[in-house]
């Protein structure tokens, strides 16, 4: 290792302090550090092409931080064998590496704090979107500041499966305004991953839909089976609550003209998510026309049927069973749903769009159903 004198010099004298967290800028070769006192540089003099000597630089602060030359990785590995890989926090945030403030970012608990360090270390979208998964984040000052790059840089995302997740992530809490919120609407009418976002989110969904017109009859119809949270009854007024009218309809659309498989995906497991009812798939039905029978036997009590939704039927009028159908159709939905349709092909666009036709033309039949 050939660092020049005062490069050597001043590097030591930096890492001797008290530091919260370090970067290196590549394109200036200067080493950024967090102090208690703000913040600090070393501008480098290389001796040599910028490749080797920023390698030997990450050496000597590897050296200093963990003992060991060999940078992030080996660290990484030696502390994970003993069990303290969440101990290691701090340290990740002095390596200079960016692989390794990704990597803290993932860690399964990072506080407010840590995510200040972690996000000035390393201010990528990567980083910005997996930090606002820690929910003391988005309660913090941090999580508006995140959303507005996030939301800044979203235009110019090629990823379709990231538009889903920052819009996702976006509007969690109070991360936006009603006026951004409304304008990430608006982008949905473009671009398809945002209305997918939208559905992702479970947050209010900035249109004005009414209730459905037979919202009122059924819910004062369950009113005692709501009181005792009977789930069926809760799934069926939801959806058809204005809220629910709302959710279809972004559901609605999202199905009209997805872009590829992953966003597609993420829609599907939005969709399990949304509901709740006790049906032994884990990730939804592998057949689309499996939930279409089982709702259709489960309205007429062909099959073993839960004493809760046999009160929700005992209590319905037979002219508001197909609503219930419909509900307990797409309550079964969930990833496995598109197993069949996508195993061994990877299209996209309007092929893709075709081979999804069995599966999304049973699915708009019943949101219409809900809608109407």
């Amino acid at each position: 290792m050939q660092l020049s004198n005062e490069d050597n010099l001043r590097l030591n004298v930096l890492l001797a302090q008290s530091l919260k967290a370090l970067r290196i800028n590549e394109g200036t070769m200067t080493v950024h550090a967090l102090t208690d006192k703000g913040e600090a540089k070393v501008q480098l003099n290389p001796t040599t092409r910028d490749e080797q000597y920023l390698r030997w630089v990450r050496e000597l602060i590897s050296m200093k931080v963990t003992g060991s030359p060999g940078g992030y990785p080996i660290f990484m590995k030696r502390w994970t064998r003993m069990g303290h890989t969440d101990n290691t926090l701090e340290h990740m945030l002095l390596l200079g590496e960016p692989e390794a403030i990704v990597a803290m970012v993932h860690a399964p608990h990072l506080t407010h704090e840590q995510a200040q360090y972690a996000w000035w270390a390393n201010p990528t979208t990567e980083v910005a979107r997996r930090l606002l998964h820690y929910p003391d984040v988005v309660a913090g000052d941090l999580g508006k500041e995140l959303a507005s790059y996030l939301l800044e840089f979203l235009p110019f995302e090629e990823q379709q499966k990231n538009i889903v997740d920052t819009v996702k992530l976006c509007l969690q809490g109070n991360l936006t305004t009603q006026q951004q919120k409304k304008a990430l609407w608006k982008r949905a009418k473009r671009k398809n991953p945002y209305y997918v976002g939208f559905i992702s989110s479970e947050k209010t969904i900035p249109i004005e839909k009414p209730a459905h017109p037979d919202y009122l009859t059924i819910t004062s119809c369950l009113k005692p089976l709501l009181k005792n949270n009977n789930c069926y009854a809760q799934q069926l007024c939801g959806l058809l609550s204005a809220n629910g009218q709302k959710w279809l309809y972004a559901l609605q659309q999202s199905l009209r003209k997805p872009v590829d498989q992953d966003v597609v995906i993420a829609l599907f497991v939005a969709i399990q998510q949304h509901f709740s009812l006790p049906f032994p798939e884990s990730s939804g039905v592998r057949e689309i026309e499996q939930a279409c029978n089982r709702a259709e036997q489960l309205c007429r009590q062909e099959e073993d049927c839960p004493a809760a939704l046999v009160e929700v039927l005992d209590t319905l009028e037979p002219s508001h069973w197909p609503l219930l159908n419909a509900t307990l159709m797409l309550a079964q939905l969930g990833e496995d749903t598109l197993i069949p349709i996508f195993a061994g092909n990877d299209s996209v666009g309007s092929v893709m769009r075709r081979r999804l036709e069995p599966v999304t033309t049973p699915i708009l039949e019943r949101i219409a159903q809900l809608m109407a």
